[in-house]
C-alpha cells in the first residue's frame, strides 16, 4: 500500500503542477521553450517578438491552417483521419510524414522537447488535451504562431516576418504568409526569403489556399 500511496501522490502532484503550468500560459506569453534552449546551447541565439493574435494579419493563421491542419477548427486536438493517412503513406516508404495537428505541435513546442519517441508522444497527447480544455482554439493558435520555429534561431511569425520581409506580422500578403507557413515543417533547412524549390512551390500553393480557408470558414474558430 505504501508504494501505491507514493505513486498516487506523484501522479497528483504531476497533474496539479502541469494544470497550473498550462493555466498560467493561458494568459502569459510563453517566455522560453526547450527548443529555444537547444538553439542557445548550439550557439545560434534566439530571436522572438510576441504578437497577440488580434494584432497579427489573419492570413498568417489561415496559411498555417492550410499547410498544417485544415481541420483545426473542427477537431478536439487530434485529427485521427490525418493520422491514418500519414500512417498509410509512411507504410509505402519514402519521406516520413506526420499527422500531428497544430494543437499537438503547440503542446510539444510549449512544454516538451523535440524527439523522445513514444514517451514524448504520450506526454504530448496529455498536454494537447489540457490546452484544448483550458485554452481554446484562439489561444492555441496564438501560442503556436509565436513559438513555432520560422528559421534557425527565429521563433514566431512576427520575428519571421521581420527577418524575411522587414516588417512585422500585422500586415502580411498571402504570399508572405504562405512562405512563412511553408518553412514551419523544417525551419532549420528552409528560408522564406528568396525561396527556391519546395519552399517556393509550397509557399505559393499555401498563399492560394488562404482564400479557400477564409471562404470555407476553416478559420471560423479564430474569428472574433
Amino acid at each position: 500500500m505504501g508504494l501505491i500511496r507514493i505513486a498516487a501522490k506523484i501522479v497528483f502532484a504531476f497533474v496539479l503542477i502541469t494544470v497550473a503550468w498550462v493555466g498560467i500560459y493561458r494568459f502569459v506569453p510563453v517566455p522560453f521553450t526547450w527548443t529555444m534552449m537547444g538553439d542557445v546551447i548550439n550557439g545560434h541565439g534566439v530571436t522572438k517578438d510576441w504578437m497577440p493574435l488580434s494584432e497579427m494579419d489573419p492570413d498568417m493563421a489561415r496559411a498555417a491552417i492550410a499547410g498544417e491542419d485544415s481541420r483545426f477548427c473542427s477537431h478536439h486536438g487530434f485529427d485521427f483521419k490525418a493520422m491514418a493517412g500519414a500512417a498509410a503513406r509512411n507504410a509505402q516508404g519514402g519521406r516520413i510524414r506526420g499527422g500531428s495537428t497544430i494543437s499537438q505541435q503547440t503542446a510539444k513546442n510549449a512544454f516538451l522537447f523535440q524527439g523522445g519517441g513514444y514517451v514524448r508522444k504520450a506526454f504530448e497527447a496529455y498536454f494537447t488535451v489540457l490546452i484544448e480544455t483550458l485554452w481554446g482554439k484562439r489561444r492555441i493558435m496564438e501560442v503556436y504562431l509565436n513559438i513555432a520555429e520560422t528559421g534557425i534561431g527565429t521563433y514566431g511569425a512576427n520575428a519571421g516576418a521581420i527577418r524575411y520581409f522587414n516588417h512585422d506580422a500585422s500586415r502580411l500578403s498571402p504570399t508572405e504568409a504562405g512562405r512563412i507557413a511553408a518553412v514551419l515543417p523544417l525551419p532549420k533547412k528552409r528560408a522564406a526569403i528568396d525561396p527556391h524549390g519546395f519552399v517556393r512551390k509550397h509557399g505559393n500553393t499555401l498563399s492560394r489556399r488562404v482564400s479557400v480557408v477564409r471562404n470555407d470558414g476553416l478559420d471560423s474558430c479564430l474569428r472574433s
